[in-house]
């Protein structure tokens, strides 16, 4: 079963209509709400896998519906808000969002997350082969066994260095900064500073790239964070 069904609960249409472009062309189906009763119908009739929602929406707010959702559903929340402050982000995430997105965003970058929050909510369905071979098994990546080889060579990677690789993999081609990477790999609950990220990259450097000061597989992107591309020899 594919997990596609994306409620956008918004009522600015020129934000609800590039969000739902956006969704479109990963071949998501969308089901637009611009209010929170309507949010609620659809949620109620429909099979919705992830729900992005404004918290500044007619009839029902967007923290109302966010709660009623989470008395009978698990189903992952990113939350769009104007409020910048630190309590509103921290209230969100309390009454039961995944995640937060301030305005304005950037809609890759919120893509991004939906597909990160989509394979940690549902990790059975992960569009990504049991097994990762680059460069003719230059780097082989088991995922089923979390084991790792290079030039044929098991590799001795943490399960905490695993999951940052498989996220990268995961994303391949794509930029990750750090707290897209800490969510991707490890949720929300995690703890750890965004800096310990830049620890994990550096040790799986050196376990996997053949010259680590010159990579061929994790890149990083100045300013704003990683990503895994494999570089032409």
């Amino acid at each position: 079963m594919d997990f596609k069904n994306i409620l956008v609960v918004e009522d600015e249409k020129n934000i609800s209509d590039v969000i739902e472009a956006y969704l479109l062309k990963e071949e998501f189906k969308v089901f637009k709400a611009n209010d929170g009763e309507k949010a609620l119908e659809y949620f109620q009739k429909e099979d919705i896998h992830l729900i992005i929602l404004d918290l500044m929406i007619p009839k029902i707010s967007g923290e109302e519906v966010c709660k009623r959702v989470r008395s009978t559903s698990d189903v992952p929340i990113i939350m769009l808000t104007a409020k910048t402050h630190e309590d509103d982000r921290i209230e969100g995430l309390t009454i039961g969002a995944d995640d937060y997105v301030l305005k304005p965003f950037s809609p890759r970058e919120l893509m991004s997350r939906v597909k990160a929050l989509l394979r940690r909510a549902y990790p059975h369905t992960r569009p990504i082969a049991e097994k990762l071979s680059f460069n003719n098994g230059d780097l082989e990546i088991e995922i089923e066994q979390m084991a790792v080889k290079k030039n044929n060579v098991n590799v001795n990677i943490t399960t905490n260095e695993f999951k940052v690789l498989l996220a990268l993999v995961s994303n391949q081609n794509n930029v990750l900064s750090r707290e897209q990477l800490i969510i991707s790999a490890f949720g929300h609950e995690y703890e750890g500073f965004d800096r310990t990220i830049d620890t994990h990259i550096k040790n799986i450097r050196q376990k996997i790239e053949s010259n680590p000061r010159d990579p061929r597989y994790i890149h990083t992107v100045y300013g704003t964070g990683y990503k895994f591309q494999i570089k032409d020899s």
